[in-house]
């Protein structure tokens, strides 16, 4: 098993693993194009970034991306940067403290779904991957003992009698010019079990029972095959998954469409000539930390109202140069813009710059100017060096507004608690109540922040 942290350190780079740059390349280019993948430098980059292959040196590192790499039955935990410390050597319970926060983290994402939040790991151990493998296959193996899905689809069938429709021209065709007049050929609506919500579900199983190790994920996944067993082996993208709606009387297996939708938007599947394997599950993080802020501070930070990514307003007249905000908050009257850094920043009081950068500052000043407030914050992630209590802030005298301050403060946000990274207390806890200290611990910063008398 080899650990690499976003952008830190670098391991040995296997024999086994030459034919491994080139699988990433061609999967980088045939990946799913989601949420995440809308940048247009991202769609003209032809070479993977996923990890770095150093060959002088025989290594890998990793770029920005944290999740698993499955290759040749060896795995790659590719890790958030904040959590790396170059002096400590890394156990599996260190691993997996570490994907216990990613997954927590997920919990509370909007772009990328996680559904069934409150559900317990029980005994399983907590490996990223495996969990949520686990998490997938126990409820819908449950929903599916209870009811199966179908839905009316239109079919085509030669009947004694005339149902829906007569196709006409192939009646005539292939019916009475061979003497088969007594067949009608007709398309009709029918309650079919062999539906595209199932074949998805089908799809996502069977790929899943191939990269599971674990016994207990490979009895759920079985399980789920053979209550599907009548339903078609067909190829599933996260395209077809997201154009699935439910009415209200199946509002449960929304739940099961959100985890088809996380597996096929960020796994990577890929055998060469039957002998060659790799599986990955892969996502940005910088993007994952985006997402939890917004989705932390909708559910949990009650005064505060929060838009995600405004993209209507503009830096030019032409609208030529789009400003997205990471968050539009109402705080009360107020009009706040919050930005999310996903940086390793250092506490550093001779620092004149106070942790923030200068492309940063000149980013929230156009921000200020063209959403018309004088209250920017930038937020930052708390690392295993660092966590600064203490507020960076910088005041921007704007002469073109009649000496307006503009305020652009710097928070470091307490997004993991470290005793939790190697506690062993995640079994039949739900995450809800393993991450109970460290919510409460950021709604309280984020509370503080928000209402602060000198903000």
């Amino acid at each position: 098993m080899i650990n690499l942290f976003e952008y830190q350190n670098k391991e040995a780079l296997p024999d086994s693993f030459d034919e491994l740059e080139v699988f990433l390349d061609s999967i980088w280019k045939r990946r799913e194009k989601s949420s995440y993948y809308t940048e247009e430098q991202a769609d003209k980059i032809e070479v993977q970034q996923f990890v770095q292959f150093l060959h002088k040196t025989r290594e890998v590192k990793s770029n920005k991306y944290v999740g698993v790499i499955l290759f040749e039955g060896q795995r790659i935990n590719l890790l958030p940067k904040i959590f790396y410390d170059p002096m400590v050597t890394y156990t599996e319970a260190h691993t997996q403290g570490m994907q216990q926060h990613m997954l927590w983290w997920l919990s509370y994402c909007k772009k990328i779904k996680f559904p069934n939040y409150q559900t317990a790991l029980g005994d399983h151990k907590s490996d990223f991957f495996e969990v949520l493998i686990y998490l997938f296959a126990k409820y819908t193996k449950k929903l599916l003992s209870n009811a199966i899905y179908q839905q009316y689809e239109e079919v085509s069938n030669e009947l004694g009698y005339i149902k829906g429709r007569l196709n006409t021209s192939t009646y005539i065709n292939e019916n009475i010019a061979r003497g088969r007049w007594h067949k009608l050929n007709c398309t009709y609506d029918a309650f079919e079990l062999d539906n595209k919500f199932n074949r998805i579900i089908k799809y996502v199983a069977n790929l899943l029972f191939r990269n599971t190790t674990s016994s207990e994920n490979k009895k759920y996944l079985r399980e789920i095959l053979f209550i599907l067993d009548e339903v078609s082996d067909v190829r599933a993208t996260a395209e077809e998954c997201a154009s699935i709606q439910f009415n209200p009387m199946f509002g449960d297996f929304e739940t099961v469409r959100d985890y088809c939708s996380l597996f096929l938007t960020n796994c990577i599947s890929f055998n060469y000539k039957q002998d060659l394997k790799l599986f990955a599950f892969l996502l940005p993080m910088e993007y994952v930390f985006e997402d939890f802020i917004f989705g932390f501070i909708e559910r949990e930070v009650k005064e505060v109202q929060a838009k995600a990514q405004v993209s209507s307003t503009y830096l030019d007249r032409e609208e030529a140069f789009a400003l997205r905000p990471d968050l539009l908050l109402k705080v009360g009257e107020r009009k706040v813009i919050a930005d999310t850094k996903y940086k390793i920043v250092y506490s550093d009081e001779k620092d004149p710059k106070k942790g923030i950068s200068q492309a940063d500052l000149y980013q929230m000043l156009a921000y200020a100017v063209r959403f018309n407030t004088d209250e920017i914050i930038l937020f930052y992630p708390n690392t295993v060096h660092s966590y600064q209590e203490q507020v960076s802030e910088v005041l921007i005298e704007d002469e073109l507004a009649g000496g307006k301050l503009v305020k652009v403060k710097a928070f470091q946000l307490p997004i993991f608690n470290n005793s939790q990274l190697v506690k062993d207390e995640g079994r039949g806890l739900k995450f809800a109540e393993m991450f109970e200290e460290t919510k409460e611990a950021l709604a309280k910063k984020l509370t503080e922040i928000f209402s602060s008398p000198t903000y």
